[in-house]
Protein backbone atom coordinates (compact mmCIF):
# COMPACT_ATOMS: atom_id res chain seq x y z
CA UNK A 1 0.00 0.00 0.00
CA UNK A 2 1.07 3.46 -1.15
CA UNK A 3 2.72 5.55 1.86
CA UNK A 4 -0.21 8.48 2.84
CA UNK A 5 0.56 12.13 1.74
CA UNK A 6 -0.23 15.23 3.64
CA UNK A 7 -2.12 17.89 2.66
CA UNK A 8 1.21 19.81 3.04
CA UNK A 9 3.16 17.62 -0.03
CA UNK A 10 -0.23 17.36 -1.82
CA UNK A 11 -0.44 21.55 -1.72
CA UNK A 12 3.10 21.80 -2.73
CA UNK A 13 2.56 19.20 -5.72
CA UNK A 14 0.08 21.68 -7.38
CA UNK A 15 2.83 24.39 -6.77
CA UNK A 16 5.70 22.45 -9.19
CA UNK A 17 7.55 25.83 -9.23
CA UNK A 18 8.24 26.38 -5.99
CA UNK A 19 10.78 23.22 -5.99
CA UNK A 20 12.88 24.16 -8.91
CA UNK A 21 16.27 26.28 -8.36
CA UNK A 22 15.74 29.90 -8.44
CA UNK A 23 18.00 30.03 -11.48
CA UNK A 24 15.68 27.92 -13.58
CA UNK A 25 12.50 29.91 -12.71
CA UNK A 26 14.44 32.92 -13.98
CA UNK A 27 15.09 31.06 -17.10
CA UNK A 28 18.42 29.99 -16.63
CA UNK A 29 20.03 26.67 -16.32
CA UNK A 30 23.03 25.88 -13.85
CA UNK A 31 25.67 23.79 -14.55
CA UNK A 32 24.79 20.77 -13.72
CA UNK A 33 21.58 21.22 -15.23
CA UNK A 34 23.64 22.54 -18.49
CA UNK A 35 26.31 19.51 -18.55
CA UNK A 36 22.95 16.54 -18.22
CA UNK A 37 21.20 18.05 -21.28
CA UNK A 38 24.36 17.67 -23.15
CA UNK A 39 25.52 14.78 -22.30
CA UNK A 40 29.34 15.66 -20.87
CA UNK A 41 31.13 16.80 -17.71
CA UNK A 42 30.47 20.04 -15.14
CA UNK A 43 34.64 19.95 -15.96
CA UNK A 44 34.40 20.23 -19.89
CA UNK A 45 31.58 23.41 -18.99
CA UNK A 46 34.24 24.42 -16.68
CA UNK A 47 37.62 23.98 -19.33
CA UNK A 48 35.61 26.05 -22.20
CA UNK A 49 35.05 28.55 -20.37
CA UNK A 50 38.81 28.82 -19.09
CA UNK A 51 39.97 28.86 -22.93
CA UNK A 52 37.40 31.75 -23.69
CA UNK A 53 34.82 29.49 -25.93
CA UNK A 54 32.27 30.71 -23.62
CA UNK A 55 31.31 33.03 -20.35
CA UNK A 56 28.26 32.28 -18.23
CA UNK A 57 26.87 34.87 -16.28
CA UNK A 58 27.11 34.76 -12.49
CA UNK A 59 24.28 34.42 -9.37
CA UNK A 60 25.14 36.35 -6.51
CA UNK A 61 26.15 33.31 -4.62
CA UNK A 62 29.09 33.53 -7.87
CA UNK A 63 27.20 30.64 -9.44
CA UNK A 64 27.74 29.57 -12.88
CA UNK A 65 24.28 30.16 -14.55
CA UNK A 66 24.11 29.28 -18.63
CA UNK A 67 21.20 31.21 -20.89
CA UNK A 68 18.95 29.61 -23.56
CA UNK A 69 21.33 31.47 -26.05
CA UNK A 70 23.77 30.18 -24.42
CA UNK A 71 22.76 26.61 -24.19
CA UNK A 72 23.10 26.80 -28.59
CA UNK A 73 26.04 27.84 -28.20
CA UNK A 74 27.56 25.26 -26.00
CA UNK A 75 25.61 22.16 -28.85
CA UNK A 76 27.37 24.02 -31.50
CA UNK A 77 30.79 23.71 -29.41
CA UNK A 78 30.29 19.81 -28.66
CA UNK A 79 29.42 19.49 -32.91
CA UNK A 80 32.69 21.15 -33.66
CA UNK A 81 34.70 19.55 -31.08
CA UNK A 82 33.33 16.30 -31.57
CA UNK A 83 32.35 15.36 -34.62
CA UNK A 84 34.32 18.12 -37.08
CA UNK A 85 37.22 17.30 -34.70
CA UNK A 86 38.28 20.75 -34.51
CA UNK A 87 40.77 22.14 -31.60
CA UNK A 88 40.14 25.52 -29.91
CA UNK A 89 41.26 27.95 -32.30
CA UNK A 90 39.31 26.11 -35.22
CA UNK A 91 35.91 26.51 -32.59
CA UNK A 92 36.53 30.09 -32.39
CA UNK A 93 37.02 30.68 -35.94
CA UNK A 94 33.74 29.00 -36.69
CA UNK A 95 31.58 30.68 -33.81
CA UNK A 96 32.74 34.03 -35.07
CA UNK A 97 32.82 36.57 -32.40
CA UNK A 98 33.82 35.84 -29.41
CA UNK A 99 30.96 34.21 -26.55
CA UNK A 100 32.35 35.80 -23.38
CA UNK A 101 35.11 38.33 -22.24
CA UNK A 102 37.33 35.68 -20.63
CA UNK A 103 40.57 34.73 -22.62
CA UNK A 104 43.28 32.31 -21.57
CA UNK A 105 46.47 32.17 -23.18
CA UNK A 106 46.68 29.65 -26.02
CA UNK A 107 49.43 26.96 -26.67
CA UNK A 108 51.88 27.27 -29.06
CA UNK A 109 50.41 25.29 -32.03
CA UNK A 110 52.01 22.31 -32.95
CA UNK A 111 51.10 22.17 -36.39
CA UNK A 112 53.73 24.42 -38.03
CA UNK A 113 56.60 22.36 -35.55
CA UNK A 114 54.86 19.04 -37.25
CA UNK A 115 54.68 20.52 -40.47
CA UNK A 116 58.68 21.31 -40.40
CA UNK A 117 59.24 17.61 -39.03
CA UNK A 118 57.64 16.24 -41.63
CA UNK A 119 59.85 18.35 -44.44
CA UNK A 120 62.62 17.70 -43.02
CA UNK A 121 62.83 13.93 -43.14
CA UNK A 122 61.32 14.19 -46.71
CA UNK A 123 58.00 12.59 -46.33
CA UNK A 124 54.73 14.04 -48.63
CA UNK A 125 51.46 14.48 -46.33
CA UNK A 126 49.90 10.82 -48.10
CA UNK A 127 52.96 9.06 -46.65
CA UNK A 128 53.32 10.94 -43.63
CA UNK A 129 48.97 10.36 -42.89
CA UNK A 130 49.50 6.68 -43.95
CA UNK A 131 52.30 5.78 -41.34
CA UNK A 132 50.16 7.61 -38.53
CA UNK A 133 47.16 5.65 -39.19
CA UNK A 134 45.29 8.79 -39.94
CA UNK A 135 43.44 10.48 -43.35
CA UNK A 136 45.81 12.59 -45.38
CA UNK A 137 42.75 15.56 -45.05
CA UNK A 138 43.04 15.15 -40.80
CA UNK A 139 46.88 15.66 -40.98
CA UNK A 140 46.42 18.74 -43.42
CA UNK A 141 44.16 19.95 -40.96
CA UNK A 142 46.67 19.28 -37.86
CA UNK A 143 49.76 21.22 -40.37
CA UNK A 144 47.41 24.25 -40.59
CA UNK A 145 46.12 24.46 -36.55
CA UNK A 146 42.40 23.74 -37.66
CA UNK A 147 42.54 20.49 -35.95
CA UNK A 148 43.85 19.08 -32.86
CA UNK A 149 46.05 15.51 -33.01
CA UNK A 150 45.75 13.12 -30.03
CA UNK A 151 49.16 11.99 -27.76
CA UNK A 152 48.85 8.54 -29.90
CA UNK A 153 48.83 10.16 -33.04
CA UNK A 154 51.44 13.04 -32.11
CA UNK A 155 53.71 9.94 -31.12
CA UNK A 156 53.25 7.85 -34.22
CA UNK A 157 53.95 10.92 -36.70
CA UNK A 158 57.05 11.76 -34.15
CA UNK A 159 58.30 8.10 -34.58
CA UNK A 160 57.87 8.06 -38.43
CA UNK A 161 60.12 11.54 -38.80
CA UNK A 162 62.59 9.66 -36.71
CA UNK A 163 61.93 12.32 -33.52
CA UNK A 164 60.17 12.38 -30.10
CA UNK A 165 57.55 13.94 -29.02
CA UNK A 166 59.55 15.19 -26.32
CA UNK A 167 61.14 17.06 -29.43
CA UNK A 168 57.77 19.04 -29.75
CA UNK A 169 58.37 20.89 -26.43
CA UNK A 170 61.27 22.87 -28.42
CA UNK A 171 63.68 22.00 -24.83
CA UNK A 172 66.94 24.13 -24.43
CA UNK A 173 70.03 22.27 -25.24
CA UNK A 174 71.75 22.99 -21.82
CA UNK A 175 71.86 20.24 -19.04
CA UNK A 176 70.37 22.46 -16.29
CA UNK A 177 70.11 20.15 -12.91
CA UNK A 178 67.57 22.03 -11.39
CA UNK A 179 64.23 22.46 -13.22
CA UNK A 180 62.04 24.75 -11.10
CA UNK A 181 58.03 24.76 -11.83
CA UNK A 182 58.20 28.32 -13.97
CA UNK A 183 60.95 26.87 -16.61
CA UNK A 184 59.32 23.81 -17.20
CA UNK A 185 58.15 23.54 -21.03
CA UNK A 186 54.77 22.80 -21.07
CA UNK A 187 52.87 20.85 -24.20
CA UNK A 188 49.51 21.30 -23.98
CA UNK A 189 46.67 20.13 -25.68
CA UNK A 190 43.33 20.91 -26.10
CA UNK A 191 42.17 17.17 -26.19
CA UNK A 192 42.82 17.62 -22.25
CA UNK A 193 45.90 16.46 -21.51
CA UNK A 194 48.66 19.05 -20.18
CA UNK A 195 52.43 17.45 -20.04
CA UNK A 196 55.41 19.18 -18.28
CA UNK A 197 58.78 18.13 -18.37
CA UNK A 198 60.84 17.61 -14.93
CA UNK A 199 64.16 17.61 -16.44
CA UNK A 200 66.26 18.96 -19.30
CA UNK A 201 69.08 17.54 -21.10
CA UNK A 202 69.16 13.78 -19.16
CA UNK A 203 70.47 11.54 -21.80
CA UNK A 204 68.91 8.04 -20.72
CA UNK A 205 64.84 8.80 -19.09
CA UNK A 206 62.38 11.51 -19.90
CA UNK A 207 60.41 12.55 -16.87
CA UNK A 208 57.65 14.40 -17.23
CA UNK A 209 54.00 15.55 -15.20
CA UNK A 210 51.12 14.80 -16.59
CA UNK A 211 47.97 16.28 -16.53
CA UNK A 212 44.70 14.33 -17.68
CA UNK A 213 41.35 15.73 -17.42
CA UNK A 214 37.88 14.14 -16.75
CA UNK A 215 36.93 11.68 -19.56
CA UNK A 216 40.52 12.50 -21.64
CA UNK A 217 43.38 9.96 -22.49
CA UNK A 218 45.75 9.38 -25.33
CA UNK A 219 42.92 8.71 -27.69
CA UNK A 220 44.71 5.59 -29.06
CA UNK A 221 47.33 3.02 -28.55
CA UNK A 222 50.94 3.42 -29.02
CA UNK A 223 54.61 1.87 -28.56
CA UNK A 224 58.09 2.55 -28.53
CA UNK A 225 61.53 1.01 -27.44
CA UNK A 226 62.03 1.14 -23.62
CA UNK A 227 60.71 0.85 -20.48
CA UNK A 228 57.56 3.23 -18.40
CA UNK A 229 57.23 3.87 -15.02
CA UNK A 230 54.00 6.19 -13.37
CA UNK A 231 53.05 7.16 -10.07
CA UNK A 232 49.73 8.75 -9.79
CA UNK A 233 50.09 12.11 -7.49
CA UNK A 234 45.95 12.52 -7.43
CA UNK A 235 42.95 11.02 -9.42
CA UNK A 236 42.66 7.87 -11.74
CA UNK A 237 43.88 6.27 -14.64
CA UNK A 238 42.70 3.43 -16.97
CA UNK A 239 45.35 1.45 -18.51
CA UNK A 240 44.72 -0.38 -21.24
CA UNK A 241 48.37 -2.80 -22.30
CA UNK A 242 48.16 -5.00 -25.85
CA UNK A 243 44.10 -4.70 -25.55
CA UNK A 244 44.27 -7.24 -23.46
CA UNK A 245 45.15 -6.13 -19.90
CA UNK A 246 43.18 -3.21 -18.16
CA UNK A 247 44.25 -0.97 -14.79
CA UNK A 248 42.77 1.13 -13.05
CA UNK A 249 45.59 3.19 -11.40
CA UNK A 250 44.44 5.14 -8.17
CA UNK A 251 46.28 7.78 -5.80
CA UNK A 252 49.64 6.29 -4.65
CA UNK A 253 49.62 3.85 -6.85
CA UNK A 254 52.76 2.41 -9.03
CA UNK A 255 52.82 1.39 -12.15
CA UNK A 256 55.58 -0.11 -14.60
CA UNK A 257 55.30 -1.62 -18.03
CA UNK A 258 57.59 -2.53 -21.36
CA UNK A 259 56.94 0.33 -23.46
CA UNK A 260 56.98 -2.61 -26.86
CA UNK A 261 53.37 -3.33 -25.34
CA UNK A 262 50.47 -0.84 -27.13
CA UNK A 263 49.29 1.32 -24.31
CA UNK A 264 46.41 3.49 -24.38
CA UNK A 265 45.16 5.59 -21.14
CA UNK A 266 42.14 7.31 -20.10
CA UNK A 267 40.89 8.98 -17.45
CA UNK A 268 37.30 7.90 -15.82
CA UNK A 269 36.93 9.94 -12.93
CA UNK A 270 35.28 13.68 -12.47
CA UNK A 271 38.42 15.30 -11.44
CA UNK A 272 41.70 15.68 -13.14
CA UNK A 273 43.95 12.83 -12.97
CA UNK A 274 47.66 13.94 -12.18
CA UNK A 275 50.83 11.73 -12.45
CA UNK A 276 54.96 11.59 -12.94
CA UNK A 277 55.64 9.79 -15.96
CA UNK A 278 58.98 8.33 -16.52
CA UNK A 279 60.31 6.78 -19.34
CA UNK A 280 64.10 5.08 -20.25
CA UNK A 281 65.39 5.75 -22.74
CA UNK A 282 63.77 8.70 -23.69
CA UNK A 283 61.65 7.49 -27.01
CA UNK A 284 58.59 9.04 -26.35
Amino acid sequence: MPPKRTAAAVSSSLRPQARQPAASRLGFLTVGQTARILGVSASTLRLWESVGLIAPVRSNGRYRLYSPELLKVLKRIKYLREVQHLNVPGIKRELGPATGPRAAKEPKPLGPKLQRLRARAGFPLVDAAKRAGISTGFLSSVERGQANASVATLQRLAAAYGTTVMDLFQAPKGRDRLVRPADRRVLEMHSGVRMEMLSSGATMLQSMLFRVAPLSGSDGSYSHQGEEFIYILSGKLEMWLDELECFVLNEGDGFWFESTLGHRWFNPGKVDAVLLWINTPPTF
